[in-house]
């Protein structure tokens, strides 16, 4: 697989495992006002939340055929910024100055780990 390609997909993955975090965060929300055990466990933003893991779970494991995990894994990273920017614009969650400095740090560690 391409190197572009490979990374752009790994990148995909991280977006998915970041947009599946912040669907569980709003699932566990939605737990507090339900109020039948099927309406608290089985709401629609777990289910999408679980159905994208599986996807990109699927998605990693083709990835590292053709990928080293000591390129691919350090990307995971990113999803320690990616979360606080979806989890600031999608549920309006708080978001510090820390946030962009640690940010930047987790890139720049990223950019240095998956050189090759």
């Amino acid at each position: 697989m391409n190197k572009i390609v490979s990374l752009l997909l790994t990148l995909l993955c991280v977006v998915m495992i970041s947009s599946g975090q912040v669907l569980f965060k709003s699932a566990a929300l939605k737990t507090v006002s339900a109020a039948g055990w099927m309406e608290r466990w089985l709401n629609m933003h777990l289910l999408i939340a679980l159905a994208i893991y599986g996807i990109a779970t699927i998605m990693w494991i083709w990835i590292l055929r053709y990928t080293s995990l000591s390129v691919a894994y350090p990307m995971f990273a990113l999803a320690f910024l990616f979360v606080p920017l979806m989890a600031y614009f999608f549920l309006h969650e708080p978001l510090s100055v820390r946030t962009f400095i640690g940010g930047a740090f987790i890139v720049v560690g990223v950019l240095v780990a998956t050189q090759t």
